[in-house]
């Protein structure tokens, strides 16, 4: 399998093949907003030096760290500096995932498994990091007769290891208070998520917390990377897109994610997914 250098191409890959893409990054690609997309992420880092934002949570990224993400967590790199930041990205198609899966033996178990408490993050040991590389290097490497059968292997083996390191790891970590970066922005999140589908403004949040309107914009981008606006924009698609999986219809969607008007949702929606709600529902059934 041809190792990539930018996630948009990884991503692209993987929704044309219906597989999986590897992209090992070096340099800073022109960072993101709070988004999502309908492939699994699995983000590894190398070099460490980031933070990251998923869903109400913050994380510091250190050497090591191995990040999980479903298609429907809003998720954001903050801190973005001239430092560089290597990693390896791997984009997987959910359908992949169940196809490899057995009745005893559900590969895709680590992206589905979000309790409250969930955590995001798994500090892999140095072991489970020669492990975890020497998989990615079996796959990129895999070339001439019988490298899918190679490839399709080690991302088995790839993904039993991140199920079986999630399973004895994520409720140390959570319960370690492994996210959190500022009180009052992790309060403004959590008032935020608590109240994503009813009407929520600067102002209304400004009144909540005893600030001023301006200072809990700044604070906000300061340690997110973006703005409230946006963040809500994410979440309330985020659920959109989950509801519409579960076979809700459009009108649902729009009425139990938060939007104001069907307008509004039919426009963000659309930007931020590529497809009306009503093709996102169809694809999603098929």
């Amino acid at each position: 399998m041809e190792e990539l250098y930018s996630c948009k191409q990884a991503m692209e890959n993987c929704s044309a093949t219906e597989t999986f893409a590897i992209a090992h990054l070096y340099k800073e690609e022109k960072t993101m907003d709070m988004h999502i997309h309908d492939c699994y992420e699995i983000y590894y880092s190398i070099s460490g030096g980031r933070q990251f934002l998923i869903d109400n949570k913050f994380y510091t990224i250190d050497p090591g760290d191995l990040f999980i993400i479903n298609q429907y967590e809003s998720h954001k790199i903050t801190q973005v500096d001239s430092m560089v930041h290597e990693r390896i990205v791997l984009s997987i198609h959910p359908e992949y995932t169940r196809r490899l899966s057995t009745s005893q033996t559900n590969l895709d178990a680590c992206f589905y498994d979000r309790p409250k408490d969930f955590c995001h993050r798994i500090s892999l040991s140095r072991e489970q990091q020669s492990r975890f590389l020497y998989f990615v290097n079996k796959i990129t490497g895999a070339d001439g007769y019988g490298h899918d059968i190679l490839e399709q292997s080690a991302f088995m083996e790839l993904m039993l290891l991140v199920n079986n390191a999630l399973r004895t790891c994520h409720q140390t970590q959570a319960s370690s208070g492994g996210y959190g970066y500022n009180h009052q922005v992790d309060d403004i999140l959590a008032y935020i998520n608590a109240n994503i589908t009813s009407p929520v403004s600067i102002e209304q949040l400004a009144g909540e917390f005893f600030l001023s309107e301006s200072y809990i914009c700044r604070i906000f981008k300061a340690a997110t990377g973006t703005t409230i606006g946006k963040y809500i924009n994410a979440r309330r698609i985020s659920i959109a897109k989950s509801l519409l999986s579960d076979g809700a219809s459009v009108t649902q969607a729009w009425e139990k994610s938060g939007f104001s008007d069907y307008s509004n949702f039919f426009k963000a929606f659309t930007k931020a997914v590529g497809i009306s709600p009503k093709k996102y529902a169809q694809c999603s059934v098929s």
